[in-house]
């Protein structure tokens, strides 16, 4: 039984070897090394160009990016300032309790979120409370 089974074996790899150098040995074998040297050239050029091409790209890439992170960064201390600034005027406002309590029982919103209302349109409820229902 086992012996049987290994010649099978056996045979199935002889078959696998002989295919590929039997089928088309000749013309296949001789016609494709002859083909091949010249592509080889090119492709060893195109593989140069490309990667000169990949190290100009990434250098362009990387210059763009901190010039992108510098341009956002000063974007942001400039925003950060602008709402300081704007923090600093609100807070001069002057609010009314009874404005406030008033905006935060008929919006059912938080006190901060309530006096930020009222300050951004300087105390004057009516304001405040149309912004927010709208």
């Amino acid at each position: 039984g086992s012996g049987g089974g290994m010649a099978a074996e056996g045979d199935v790899e002889l078959e696998l070897e002989t295919e590929p150098n039997g089928s088309g040995g000749g013309s296949d074998g001789a016609g494709g090394r002859a083909a091949e040297k010249p592509r080889k050239h090119d492709s060893g050029a195109a593989d140069l160009e490309r990667v000169t091409d990949y190290a100009e790209e990434k250098e362009i890439q990387s210059s763009n990016l901190e010039t992108a992170m510098s341009v956002i960064g000063d974007r942001r201390s400039r925003e950060q300032k602008a709402k300081q600034e704007r923090e600093k005027e609100l807070a001069k406002v002057t609010i009314k309790k009874e404005d406030l309590e008033l905006i935060m029982t008929e919006m059912e919103i938080s006190r901060a979120a309530a006096e930020r209302s009222l300050r951004e349109h300087m105390g004057n409820v009516v304001e405040a409370l149309i912004t927010l229902t709208n």
